[in-house]
């Protein structure tokens, strides 16, 4: 069963899904991140620019099919691109569609009224389909 993880309150949420990616990658975990076309072209900005020092390797899905085999990190706004990959990162609004052909599931939640009450719905969904979810309140790392 898919193991599907809430991180809430992210105040800055791409750099802390830049900082996830990149620490999912140094693990070697094969990631999809899906999410608003718009969404996804800010992540793929900044996952060139949030650190001097770290390269990141990710494709897009208008990369060719042999780049993002290559890739480490897919960046993609169609959920069934990223099949094949151990984790699949969700930055959009929706639960995303064959979400359970995945080993792990990371919802990334901002701290607007908008992403908590997308995030509050998908919970629902997740545990009206007998899923058990954890939980990571990323304001309680802050002040830890």
């Amino acid at each position: 069963m898919t193991r599907i993880e809430f991180h809430f309150n992210a105040p800055e949420r791409l750099q802390y899904a830049c900082r996830l990616l990149r620490k999912a990658c140094a693990q070697n975990l094969r990631i999809g991140v899906i999410g608003s076309p718009a969404s996804l072209r800010q992540l793929d900005v900044a996952l060139w620019t949030f650190s001097a020092v770290d390269f990141v390797p990710h494709s897009t899905a208008a990369d060719g099919p042999d780049i993002q085999d290559a890739s480490p990190i897919l960046l993609s706004d169609d959920p069934a691109v990223c099949v094949g990959r151990q984790v699949l990162v969700n930055l959009g609004d929706e639960v995303p569609a064959g979400f359970e052909g995945f080993d792990r599931l990371i919802e990334i939640v901002a701290v607007d009224d908008h992403g908590r009450m997308t995030a509050r719905q998908r919970w629902k969904h997740y545990t009206a389909q007998g899923y058990d979810l954890l939980q990571h309140d990323l304001s309680k790392l802050a002040t830890s």
